[in-house]
């Protein structure tokens, strides 16, 4: 995968402004707001041309206040947290928008196209909310590249109350 020069240098610039959010409260207070889930991919997925290998991707926290028609690399609209523990770990970030907000275009940030556009991934977000997205795991290395959807890295328990398994036929299951 081929990262442009101004990307590399976008990301460099952004990571220290988006890491303060590596307290959950902080992102909270700036208008984050959590999905409650740990999503899961724990035998992976494919959704037409979307595919998510096995793996995890998290706890969703969204800002709608950066969701619009262009996208800021130093505002996400999305944080990714593990849960580790009695904490949450932040590990990724999320640039998100709208189909219609996209006007007909994918859009770019950091030199890549956002997947999609997809549905949206009930239970965390209804499957009306067809969008683009693109996940960038900053703090927690994905083996299958920085740029992939899931990653086999991050755990979400299966036992966890909040633990949503997502693909496996597209299907999901919530552990109760």
């Amino acid at each position: 995968m081929r990262i442009l020069l101004p990307a590399v240098v976008a990301l460099l610039v952004m990571t220290p402004q988006v890491a303060k959010y590596a307290d959950p409260i902080v992102a909270i207070r700036d208008g984050y707001y959590s999905t409650v889930a740990c999503i899961d991919f724990p035998k992976g997925a494919d959704e037409g041309s979307i595919k998510y290998p096995p793996g995890a991707m998290g706890v969703h926290f969204l800002n709608m206040g950066n969701v619009g028609p262009t996208l800021d690399p130093a505002k996400p609209q999305v944080l990714i947290y593990e849960p580790v523990g009695d904490k949450l770990v932040l590990t990724a970030a999320e640039w998100f928008m709208p189909e219609q907000a996209a006007g007909g275009t994918a859009p770019k940030i950091f030199g890549q196209t956002l997947y999609g556009p997809m549905d949206g991934h009930e239970p965390i977000m209804p499957a009306a909310l067809r969008h683009y997205d693109l996940h960038v795991w900053l703090w927690k290395d994905n083996p299958a590249g920085m740029f992939v959807s899931t990653n086999k890295a991050v755990k979400c328990s299966p036992k966890a109350r909040y633990t949503v398994a997502l693909g496996e036929g597209g299907s999901h299951s919530h552990s109760h």
